[in-house]
């Protein structure tokens, strides 16, 4: 059963999607990151990339986001997370978004970079570093923003590419079963990293 934790939608039980196609973060792990996070989320300009239900980016709403971008390619993918936006009240602050995410990265025009991102594609595919990639090639960063990413192992964030590495610091790094969870912070296309 997947839930929001806290904030103005606590404890509204949210609905899941069915197979394999998708693997929802597990409650513990999402509770680490937002714990790590709390600091982070007042007004927030949120992106899920990889939304799958939505519930990353409506538990950040939940807990003070201004707004979340909710982003997957899959249509029965956007039609439980238009059903979970509904359950928590929280509509008015999502804009989901039914896109290939390479496609949403390069066509995006939003009013305001974003301060957080989340990115949990699917494991095998690699597509972190191309997806960090594009977010900041194409200026849809804030500075110092915090993306969460999720995979099978820590050397899939960057995948080997030091001058994508150079533009992040990594804040925090843990494993939490078949999940490495990293959080990263932005730091620009020139920047010199300072943790």
């Amino acid at each position: 059963m997947m839930r929001i934790i806290t904030g103005k939608a606590r404890g509204v039980r949210l609905q899941t999607l069915t197979g394999e196609a998708t693997r929802p973060t597990a409650e513990r792990t999402k509770e680490a990151v937002f714990s790590i996070l709390q600091f982070e989320l007042r007004d927030a300009h949120v992106l899920d990339l990889f939304a799958g239900s939505g519930q990353m980016g409506l538990e950040a709403i939940s807990r003070g986001a201004r707004h979340a971008v909710l982003c997957d390619a899959s249509g029965d993918a956007a039609a439980v997370i238009r059903e979970n936006a509904k359950r928590t009240r929280l509509e008015e602050a999502c804009e989901i978004v039914r896109m290939e995410h390479s496609t949403y990265l390069r066509t995006a025009r939003v009013p305001s970079p974003f301060d957080l991102v989340f990115l949990d594609p699917p494991y095998a595919l690699g597509l972190i570093p191309s997806s960090l990639r594009m977010l900041s090639d194409r200026g849809l960063l804030a500075e110092d923003a915090k993306l969460v990413c999720e995979s099978a192992d820590p050397a899939d964030v960057f995948g080997g590419d030091a001058d994508l590495a150079s533009r992040f610091a990594v804040l925090k790094q843990n494993r939490y079963g078949a999940a490495s969870v990293t959080v990263l912070r932005y730091a620009g296309m020139q920047g010199e990293v300072e943790a």
